[in-house]
């Protein structure tokens, strides 16, 4: 277990913003992470948790406490069941389970950040959700001092959200299990109708798992979705904002802002959400707002690709970033009546 002090946090995460950690430790081992959470519980000492960095905006002035980076390995195929260390790069562990031949998680390829990471806010993206595969969690409980294993209902997940979100200071994931389908080398049915259209075929119809993959590596490259140091478009955290979910009112109310300002007969995104409820997309809402690609003048900006990422163009602050999402939300409240909430984890800052 390696410990540094005065360590600089801003390398370990995408956005490569953020000032240092009083105390930076790298575990290795699940009894590793273990024991540093216990010994900062025991002596009342702020525990900041770190697996790919790619979903975290650290403050300028860091974390006054102990960083624990969660740097855990293994990778554990038996049949159609998967179990991956929290410290598993995500991407990787996706390649390898399409080369295995196995189905499920093939969508979800190129998203950056580890394991652990992906059941806290059910990561999802073109038509798939790791709550559609996974089966248990294996997490240290710091209320109850213990390893526990909750099971797929007991996660409470939701879109882009879970028991572990709910309730961020309780438990520490280590280990994340997995049940994926053999389709004798095909995808599951593909759901999301870009990607459908990317591949040439229909909704609900599977393709070559590779081709899957492929093609969503492709999309998300195209959008600055995909990490590459040379491009500052990927420096960033991925979407920076959730997609909003309303209710019938709150819906209608909508529709008319958006035909009030963009023309009578003008229809926004919408997708069934459930229980009366629909999905708006963030992304068309920061553009009619008036964002557009490469938004900014500072050097924290509106990526090329997407209007959804926020980026660091080699020379931002937090501070940075920070006041060009409050002037997104603040336009985009303005123009539509709708506040967007912002999907990474914040430290030392608030939005």
């Amino acid at each position: 277990m390696q410990e540094l002090h005065d360590a600089p946090l801003a390398p370990l995460t995408t956005f490569r913003l953020g000032g240092p950690a009083t105390r930076l430790i790298t575990a290795t081992t699940d009894a590793e992470v273990v024991a540093a959470v216990r010994e900062a519980d025991d002596t009342g000492t702020p525990l900041l948790l770190i697996g790919g960095g790619s979903n975290l905006v650290i403050g300028d002035k860091g974390f006054d406490g102990t960083a624990l980076r969660i740097a855990t390995t293994g990778f554990a195929l038996d049949g159609t069941r998967l179990e991956l260390a929290a410290g598993e790069v995500w991407t990787d562990a996706v390649a390898r389970t399409v080369e295995a031949g196995l189905a499920g998680i093939e969508c979800l390829a190129g998203i950056p950040g580890s394991a652990g990471a992906t059941p806290i806010q059910n990561v999802g993206a073109y038509g798939q959700e790791v709550s559609s595969t996974i089966t248990e969690v294996v997490a240290y409980d710091r209320t109850a001092r213990e390893t526990v294993t909750l099971t797929n209902a007991e996660c409470a997940f939701s879109y882009r959200h879970s028991r572990f979100k709910a309730d961020p200071d309780r438990f520490v994931v280590l280990r994340v299990r997995f049940r994926l389908e053999d389709a004798e080398g095909l995808s599951a049915p593909i759901r999301y109708a870009e990607t459908a259209r990317a591949l040439g075929v229909e909704p609900g119809d599977r393709v070559p798992l590779t081709a899957a993959r492929e093609t969503v590596l492709g999309l998300r490259s195209g959008k600055g979705m995909v990490l590459d140091p040379e491009d500052h478009d990927t420096w960033s955290a991925g979407s920076f904002f959730t997609n909003p979910i309303l209710n019938e009112e709150e819906f209608a109310a909508f529709h008319a802002r958006v035909e009030d300002r963009l023309g009578a007969g003008t229809a926004p995104p919408a997708y069934p959400a459930g229980d009366g409820h629909t999905k708006t997309s963030a992304a068309w809402l920061i553009d009619k707002s008036g964002f557009t690609k490469g938004y900014g003048s500072g050097p924290a900006r509106i990526s090329t690709k997407h209007t959804l990422a926020l980026t660091n163009r080699g020379e931002a602050t937090t501070e940075d970033l920070l006041a060009l999402a409050r002037e997104v939300v603040a336009g985009v409240h303005e123009a539509f009546g709708i506040t967007l909430v912002n999907e990474p984890v914040t430290v030392g800052v608030r939005l």
